[in-house]
């Protein structure tokens, strides 16, 4: 996983940089650093450390986490950004829909979230693998109790929350881990169930 982030790390700055029309010297200029840095970085041999990311996010306007997400609107200079919620529970008691646990604020760029209320969870462990979603990967999940059939999304089930893939199977709902050695989680009328969200973005953990 890591040279995937260095990989995905070193488009973006490469990208970034030609945006600005600078040479890898002249970046470097501006940001305190030489040019050997930057080729490493571009290269995908090193990641920056925190406080060249600091830089880095700063001198293109952006927030930390846009340099190690994946998508086309990675190169964008976002003009507003907005602190959401990462949150370590949930609670759906009574048909309402409460963050108990506030974990920290997030840096995120308008555009990622327009049209809905949005917040975020920590992945945690290896069930999602395949997904490129990993433990300590911070998910973007759009607030909404119905999702496509197949659709990575947002459960609480008994009070613990699950993100998975989801596929509705006449009166169940079943959970499919991305990850062959997880078995589907089935759960029936019976059991306290709720769609909380849809996966939008995965940003990476360092």
């Amino acid at each position: 996983m890591t040279d995937d982030v260095k990989e995905i790390f070193a488009a973006n700055v490469f990208r970034l940089r030609k945006e600005r029309g600078l040479t890898q010297l002249e970046f470097g200029d501006k940001i305190g650093l030489g040019k050997t840095t930057v080729s490493q970085w571009e290269s995908a041999q090193k990641l920056p450390n925190a406080g060249s990311i600091e830089k880095i996010a700063s001198f293109f306007n952006i927030p930390k986490s846009a340099l190690f997400a994946e998508g086309n609107d990675r190169f964008i200079t976002y003009d507003r950004i907005l602190n959401l919620p990462v949150v370590g529970k949930i609670s759906c008691g009574n048909g309402s829909f409460t963050y108990e646990e506030i974990e920290d604020y997030e840096p995120t760029p308008e555009a990622w979230v327009r049209g809905g209320e949005y917040f975020y969870l920590r992945a945690e462990g290896d069930s999602m693998m395949n997904a490129r979603i990993l433990d300590g990967d911070l998910v973007l999940i759009r607030r909404q109790e119905v999702v496509e059939d197949g659709e990575i999304g947002a459960v609480v089930v008994n009070g613990k929350t699950y993100l998975k893939r989801i596929h509705i199977k006449n009166d169940a709902i079943v959970l499919n881990s991305e990850n062959q050695k997880y078995s589907p989680l089935v759960f029936g009328p019976e059991d306290n169930v709720r769609v909380i969200g849809k996966l939008r973005k995965v940003i990476i953990s360092l």
